[in-house]
């Protein structure tokens, strides 16, 4: 793939063009091996030193740097895979450009963001840089983030870190976290007629929702995140029953918890073993099993960190508004901080439109998040 040297959009469209669709959550899918080779060869191409590491194999991730190594430096980051393209309304790759945006699976979510910090180090790559600039650009962020658990396993290290996750170009320095946690309950097959000996899963089930939601309506006056507000319970999904005539013997729910900083995964699952407790106060024959499935930390920066104090100032400098607002999704920043890397976002796009039906990243955000990264990037730099 041959881009012409700092041309955001052009690889903005290039990236969106090469379905790198999650294998994991799209199987049969190519996952995102095209994607990293196109952009570690254009880098490599822009005098990148460039790097590709295979964790797992067929799914690379890629790190290219500029400046003096064994030398303080910043990281861009962004991930490589996107979802699935189920109920698209338009071409998912074909990185079509209308009213001045670019379309397709990827576009906000976050090619753009990768295109535009590439663009930004390249721009202010000079001989009078005495810090290094990392790119890293990896795999799997869309599920369980093996990509950056890899990079950090191989001991790369930062001062500080910008993930380029589309935030309308707010500095984002907070998001939740989350737990996703199972119950499985158990009652006892009948026939519908024998109330007497059937217990009913479902039923069980509804109590233990009803039990969650009065939690639930507790939380306006819990814990609060100036950026993030308060914390999160939701139903996922619920799985019961085998015919009208049988009192189901089982009923499976899934739940998650968006966790505030400072609420621990413990919290999470604690909430709802404290749920099935009370219920079973009330039901004896309440039977249920709470099990963790996964879970990601939240992410949280102080508003008057170093990075965030940078891109302020960069934004400033180039009279564009400062907003500082919270994220509502997810991010590998999370796992950048509890490496002791202090992680912020801030990319073009609006994450509204990450996995929707329409997705599209405005061209002029491009272009604007590449100014004021690029000036973030070259303030570090020449600093001594």
């Amino acid at each position: 793939m041959v881009i012409a040297r700092g041309d955001a959009v052009a690889l903005a469209r290039a990236l969106v063009q090469i379905d790198s669709r999650n294998p994991t959550l799209a199987p049969g899918s190519p996952g995102e091996g095209e994607c990293a080779r196109a952009l570690a060869s254009v880098l490599d191409d822009w005098g990148f030193s460039v790097e590709g590491t295979d964790s797992p194999p067929g799914r690379p991730n890629v790190i290219a740097r500029l400046g003096p190594s064994d030398t303080p430096a910043l990281m861009l980051n962004g991930h490589l895979d996107v979802v699935g393209v189920e109920g698209m309304i338009h071409e998912p790759f074909s990185a079509e450009v209308r009213d001045n945006r670019i379309y397709g699976r990827g576009s906000a979510d976050m090619k753009g963001g990768l295109a535009a910090m590439c663009v930004a180090a390249l721009a202010a790559a000079s001989p009078r840089a005495r810090r290094q600039i990392i790119i890293t650009a990896v795999v799997d962020e869309e599920y369980d983030s093996i990509g950056m658990r890899a990079l950090l396993d191989s001991g790369i290290r930062a001062e500080a870190a910008i993930i380029t996750e589309p935030t309308r170009l707010a500095i984002c320095p907070a998001h939740r976290g989350f737990a996703w946690i199972d119950v499985s309950l158990r009652g006892r097959a009948a026939h519908g007629s024998r109330y007497d000996i059937g217990v009913d899963a479902i039923t069980h089930a509804a109590l233990l929702l009803a039990e969650l939601d009065r939690v639930e309506q507790t939380r306006e006056s819990g814990p609060l995140h100036p950026l993030l507000g308060r914390g999160s319970l939701h139903a996922s999904r619920i799985h019961g029953g085998v015919g009208y005539s049988t009192y189901p013997e089982q009923c499976d729910l899934a739940i998650e918890r968006r966790m505030l900083p400072g609420e621990s995964i413990e919290k999470a699952v604690r909430e709802i073993t404290d749920a099935c407790e009370r219920v079973k106060g009330s039901r004896p024959d309440f039977d249920a099993r709470v099990t963790l499935s996964t879970a990601q930390l939240p992410s949280d920066v102080p508003p008057d960190a170093p990075i965030v104090r940078r891109l302020k100032g960069a934004l400033e400098r180039e009279n564009l508004p400062v907003g500082i607002e919270g994220l509502s999704a997810w991010t590998d920043a999370a796992l950048l901080n509890e490496a002791g890397i202090p992680a912020i976002c801030f990319g073009p796009g609006d994450i509204a439109l990450a996995h929707a039906a329409e997705e599209f990243v405005p061209i002029g955000e491009i272009g604007l998040a590449t100014r004021v990264l690029t000036r973030v990037v070259r303030e570090w730099c020449e600093e001594a």
